[in-house]
């Protein structure tokens, strides 16, 4: 004869049926941004992600895991548990074109990711300090042509777009730079406040206040188009590099596997934050970013098309990391 549960028994039992029932999210969800805080990784994890937690009842908590140009933190979410509890904000380097130019990658950027939702596509900025002699990007092809490797430049980090933005530029025109990589948004913009390299392709959104305060001076745009908040700076294209475009791209990302009701959620959830006027104007001040929202589907197909596309640029320009 089975014994009768006890009262104790009972209440747990019914407590835990409860828990489970209750709609996600019914705890706090950790945000893992793979870069330093104080680049725009952080700043759309910090900004969306008070607007999605006010919104839903339970805060995003951000936590950067830097280091390997973003794999880290990349790799930490993919081996996370899958219950909508840990998603990222990814991006252009550790989903893009990182599989390219690293030998081993810790992880799978389509197979161990369920995409949620593309926040930004922004250009980069070919940035110089205010005394610099580069007047302009052809300055800059002059100088690299006369004196191979002898003209340096700053990066977030080995397999950034920023550091892929100047590969492209060094292929296009038969050049050879300097890289210099910082671990970071934050620090490579600190390394050219302060004139210690000769340029850099800055993320739009983290220089173009050093810009407009006339800390930094700009000579192009990565784009297809000019910036809207920078109507005089000329595109690569326009400044003489033929074919160039690129364009960084950020959106949040899960572990495989989360389930699709979580998915879901934060989809709408974080569309909805990016409608709300003070998440535009932080993220895309003057109109400078687009932040396109869509489908996980689109997401992924984004993906997708990102690593075909980088790994060409890759393969032309011979960039390898162990």
């Amino acid at each position: 004869m089975r014994p009768i549960p006890t009262l104790a028994a009972l209440v747990l039992a019914l407590a835990a049926a409860g828990a489970a029932a209750q709609p996600y999210p019914a705890k706090p969800i950790r945000v893992v941004v793979p870069n330093p805080a104080g680049g725009f990784y952080d700043l759309i994890a910090r900004t969306v992600g008070q607007k999605v937690g006010e919104s839903v009842g339970q805060p995003m908590v951000v936590e950067n895991r830097v280091g390997a140009g973003g794999s880290v933190g990349t790799e930490f979410t993919a081996r996370a548990a899958p219950d909508g509890y840990t998603v990222m904000v990814g991006g252009i380097g550790p989903h893009g074109i990182a599989p390219s130019l690293y030998a081993k990658l810790p992880y799978d950027p389509v197979k161990d990711f369920a995409p949620i939702i593309l926040v930004a596509m922004t250009p980069n900025i070919l940035v110089v300090h205010p005394s610099s002699p580069f007047q302009s990007v052809q300055d800059i092809v002059a100088a690299a042509r006369k004196t191979p490797g002898g003209v340096s430049y700053a990066s977030n980090g080995n397999g950034t777009s920023q550091h892929l933005s100047a590969e492209m530029f060094a292929t296009t025109m038969g050049l050879k730079f300097n890289h210099v990589p910082f671990k970071g948004s934050a620090p490579a913009i600190t390394a050219m406040l302060g004139g210690q390299v000769d340029f850099a392709f800055a993320v739009a959104p983290d220089a173009l206040a050093h810009v407009k305060a006339g800390k930094l001076r700009a000579l192009a745009v990565t784009g297809a188009k000019r910036a809207a908040p920078l109507p005089e700076v000329p595109t690569m294209a326009e400044a003489g590099v033929p074919g160039y475009e690129a364009t960084a791209w950020f959106g949040y990302l899960a572990p495989a596997g989360t389930p699709r009701e979580a998915i879901d959620r934060l989809n709408a959830e974080i569309a909805k934050a990016l409608e709300s006027p003070d998440v535009r104007d932080r993220l895309a001040p003057g109109g400078l970013s687009e932040l396109p929202g869509g489908t996980p589907e689109r997401f992924g197909e984004l993906v997708k098309s990102e690593i075909a596309k980088w790994s060409r640029v890759v393969k032309e320009s011979g960039a390898k990391i162990d």
